[in-house]
């Protein structure tokens, strides 16, 4: 008889979490009322052609407008051997102070033949600022913009800029829009489920260690940009229920079921960023096509294996 093992066992713990919902009555109206007001909203975008070392590779610097009028910097590239083709895009969200980066760090996808659009955040390391007004103090960072009111929080300004990353790309003649995936690690993580939940643009996701899932345990226990929400709620005390409540409208834990498409998730149990039961909360209410791949020993980290994995997971569904 084999005895279960310790790793077995924090699996099977993982693989049957199923904590109580947060979900506020008006979730599906307050969705359904602001995808409507931002439905028609103008891109006005901007693209010109970047120079870059890269022979192969065709790169474009791309600004266009999401929550509001903030310019957004973003880096469109493609194949340069491919003219005239209608190509799969992969749309990249960043993780948390970070950036677009530079055009380089794309070419492992470019190499598989898809385009990619990479875009900044707004207000954190890349070239985008923040014209979002705050109408209340803040801790260390962003996440805690506004966060007693669901209107004009950060993380509302986020999924709207997502989205309209999403809208940029199907918009474009040389992208295949059958084949429009969304991608990100931690805080991009989670962009790419709440895009995949809200969006019927992708056709396929992939949400590396995701952010943005149970996150009322995450803000009690991890050391991710929740802590900014624990550190803001430290200070206002009496402000806890409303920015648990605000919060709840873009948990993944709440909106996970609304996923239909292909997904592929990973998770290492190590991680003290995004904790594994926050990412199992949340996966563990999809009911879309989907994976998980469980990294034991490692912790905020997407390792090459994994790397390798998602191309294959993305050559699986496009070519």
């Amino acid at each position: 008889m084999m005895i279960s093992n310790a790793i077995a066992r924090r699996m099977r713990d993982l693989e049957q979490y199923a904590p109580m919902l947060t979900a506020p009555s008006d979730l599906d109206e307050f969705w359904s009322r602001t995808l409507e007001r931002f439905k028609d909203k103008p891109l006005h975008s901007t693209i010109e052609l970047e120079t870059t070392p890269m022979r192969t590779v065709e790169v474009h610097r791309v600004t266009y407008e999401g929550f509001d009028d903030t310019p957004l910097s973003g880096w469109y590239i493609r194949p340069a051997n491919v003219q005239g083709e209608r190509l799969p895009c992969i749309v990249m969200y960043h993780g948390y102070t970070g950036s677009k980066g530079y055009p380089e760090e794309y070419a492992q996808w470019t190499a598989l033949g898809y385009a990619v659009f990479a875009m900044d955040v707004r207000g954190q390391g890349g070239e985008t600022g923040n014209h979002l007004a705050s109408e209340f103090g803040m801790s260390a960072g962003w996440l805690s913009q506004n966060i007693l009111d669901k209107e004009k929080f950060y993380y509302l300004a986020i999924t709207i800029d997502a989205l309209k990353a999403v809208q940029w790309v199907a918009e474009r003649e040389d992208v295949d829009t059958q084949r429009i995936a969304v991608y990100g690690a931690s805080q991009g993580g989670g962009l790419a489920l709440i895009t995949a939940a809200l969006s019927d643009i992708p056709a396929v996701a992939v949400a590396n260690i995701p952010n943005m899932c149970h996150m009322d345990f995450g803000i009690l226990n991890s050391e991710s940009s929740l802590k900014e929400a624990a550190q803001f709620v430290s200070r206002y005390p009496e402000h806890l229920q409303q920015v648990l409540q605000t919060l709840s409208y873009f948990d993944m834990l709440n909106l996970g079921d609304r996923i239909r498409i292909p997904l592929l998730v990973s998770c290492g149990l190590k991680d003290m960023v995004c904790l594994p039961e926050t990412i199992f909360a949340a996966y563990n209410r999809i009911r879309a096509n989907k994976q998980i791949a469980v990294y034991p020993f490692d912790g905020h980290y997407v390792g090459p294996y994994h790397t390798r994995r998602t191309m294959e997971f993305l050559q699986q569904h496009f070519g």
